[in-house]
């Protein structure tokens, strides 16, 4: 992993606990980064905005749905992987992707995303159906279904189009949901340690629906995010954290600055 001042501040922050909060630069005083402590070494996940993260891991840097600006992401390190789950404006923007993706970086996708790439970065670009798993310089890497279930949300997630993931650190599995409703996929996953999951409407599901799945598939700990809608229709992640059942740990990672839900 690239040594940056951010990576030697959780490296130090890491004896205070399994859990750090760590603010950094360049973000509201809202956003925090956690660092999670795994047999496989420390996991600092960079909230950024909405559907956007930064997760640098013992694999590498992780880039998960980088849009908006590449200043954005001046503060962190380049990344060695960028997973894209789906090609709508808030989770895929090529502009973004041309100025992040180096000439060692690798770039995941879903096929529709993949099939409307930039071409200086179509090349090298991997694709993932539903289903797909693949070994990424020994990161394991499982596309997992992403849709609406509800007859007139149908046409914003359709079956078997977009992604989720889970990465496998060596036994601590992380679980980005993409943009989907309760589906029976999500429910069915099994040992998550760490999940990310989408809550809005009319685009995909409201807080209740989304803790009832996360009470089901009880991961360790859980970012409720990618919570702002339309039309009335953002999520309050504190209501969310609020009908959880059992164990799993809700971690708030500020997504939004001060005024920009709605």
């Amino acid at each position: 992993m690239k040594t940056t001042r951010r990576t030697f501040l959780a490296t130090a922050a890491a004896s205070a606990g399994a859990i750090t909060i760590l603010p950094y630069a360049g973000m509201a005083a809202a956003h925090a980064s956690n660092m999670f402590t795994t047999d496989a070494g420390d996991i600092t996940v960079h909230p950024v905005s909405h559907a956007s993260f930064v997760m640098e891991t013992p694999k590498g840097v992780i880039y998960v749905d980088p849009v908006g600006s590449p200043d954005d992401y001046a503060d962190f390190p380049a990344p060695d992987l960028i997973l894209v789950t789906h090609e709508h404006g808030d989770h895929y923007n090529a502009e973004v992707l041309t100025a992040l993706v180096g000439a060692e970086t690798a770039l995941i996708t879903n096929p529709a995303v993949n099939g409307m790439l930039p071409a200086e970065i179509a090349d090298g670009a991997v694709s993932m159906a539903n289903g797909d798993s693949m070994d990424w310089d020994g990161l394991g890497i499982e596309a997992i279904p992403a849709y609406n279930i509800t007859e007139e949300r149908k046409n914003f997630h359709p079956e078997g189009r977009d992604n989720g993931y889970v990465l496998s650190f060596e036994g601590f599995r992380v679980y980005i949901s993409g943009d989907t409703e309760d589906i029976p996929e999500m429910r069915r996953l099994e040992n998550i340690d760490l999940a990310f999951v989408c809550m809005n409407l009319p685009f995909t599901m409201d807080a209740a629906a989304a803790a009832s799945a996360v009470s089901e598939f009880g991961p360790t700990y859980v970012y409720p995010y990618h919570y702002r809608g339309r039309d009335g229709g953002t999520q309050d992640p504190e209501e969310f954290a609020s009908m959880i059942e059992g164990d799993t740990e809700v971690k708030m990672g500020g997504w939004y600055g001060e005024g920009d839900l709605g």
